[in-house]
């Protein structure tokens, strides 16, 4: 999602949009926790609820510092014998080794399962040819399947199409992968990360550690932050940015001729002080690049809005696929 050095052609934005696509999905890495508390465990370390997973669902996560900023998100399900994390690779390493830290008695154990897993997302007309693979396919978002092959998800929506994640066995997920050609259109990985931002589901990478409490991209709306649950570092300023009154700062869709991760934004009416931050960045279907970014939400009332400076290139704001609590 930070990557603009592979552009997306014409042919690949129609594959999704008129047909189906499947894209082999290098830029995450995956974590494996297992052992008998590996669920207690990271239930007191992430936003979102780890004990009442059950095998059918997929969830949303953030782990945060102890002042509630996100070090890492991820999308988490439980396998036969772990509970999977898919994170962004260049945070990866570093998020294993800060949960591990914390384990201490706990009987569990986080492993580094990148090399063992391959991760393929679908998009558009894909469910004839998914059904060729696994029995059933998942009926609702973050809906999970298991199968010989792995475990499918069904993840939210894009520019109106349907979207699967499947994750499995390296040599498993590359043999079946081979009889999708007739019936797909193998696309580069910058279009998932084209379809997370037009789902409006930001992902924090390297340029965002520390950057944003979940509110700030969206979490709560995603169902990211269970705000029920018991105490994980940053929670308690989580929670009272949830319940302190008005969020001042959410994620918003954009498009700009330019902009990398991590870029400040500035606003035409104070264009000393940056309002906002670039989360995610992909190729634009007609030039440029979408992005996901975290602003505030009174620099979106009037004026421009700035990538990098206030000369910068503006942002054209569009709509997100869902809409905000009416308090926030």
């Amino acid at each position: 999602m930070n990557s603009q050095t592979i552009a997306l052609a014409a042919s690949d934005f129609a594959s999704v949009k008129t047909a189906g696509a499947y894209m082999p999905l290098t830029q995450f890495g995956v974590i494996d926790v297992r052992g008998e508390d590996a669920a207690s465990f990271l239930h007191t370390q992430i936003t979102n609820d780890v004990q009442h997973l059950d095998a059918s669902t997929a969830r949303l996560a953030g782990y945060c510092s102890p002042k509630g900023r996100l070090l890492g998100s991820f999308l988490m399900w439980r396998t036969a014998d772990a509970v999977r994390l898919l994170i962004a690779h260049d945070v990866q390493a570093a998020v294993q080794k800060r949960l591990s830290m914390f384990v201490l008695r706990a009987k569990a154990k986080l492993t580094d399962a990148t090399s063992e897993v391959a991760a393929v997302g679908f998009a558009g007309d894909v469910r004839a040819a998914l059904s060729g693979i696994f029995d059933a396919l998942p009926d609702g978002v973050h809906v999970k399947v298991e199968g010989p092959h792995g475990s499918l998800i069904r993840v939210p929506d894009a520019a109106h199409r349907p979207r699967f994640l499947w994750v499995g066995p390296k040599a498993d997920v590359e043999a079946q992968l081979a009889k999708l050609d007739g019936k797909l259109t193998r696309v580069p990985e910058q279009m998932w990360d084209w379809l997370d931002i037009h789902a409006g589901e930001p992902r924090i990478t390297h340029a965002t550690v520390e950057q944003f409490v979940p509110q700030m991209v969206n979490f709560d709306v995603l169902g990211a932050v269970n705000f029920k649950k018991g105490c994980y570092p940053g929670q308690e300023i989580v929670a009272r940015s949830q319940y302190r009154g008005t969020i001042k700062r959410r994620t918003a869709l954009a498009h700009v001729d330019h902009a990398t991760p991590g870029a400040e934004l500035f606003h035409s009416d104070d264009p000393g002080q940056p309002c906002g931050l670039v989360i995610n960045v992909a190729p634009g279907e007609n030039g440029g690049v979408d992005c996901l970014v975290e602003i505030k939400l009174a620099a979106l009332e009037s004026g421009s809005v700035h990538a990098g400076s206030a000369d910068g290139p503006a942002l054209t704001f569009v709509p997100l696929p869902y809409a905000f609590p009416a308090d926030a």
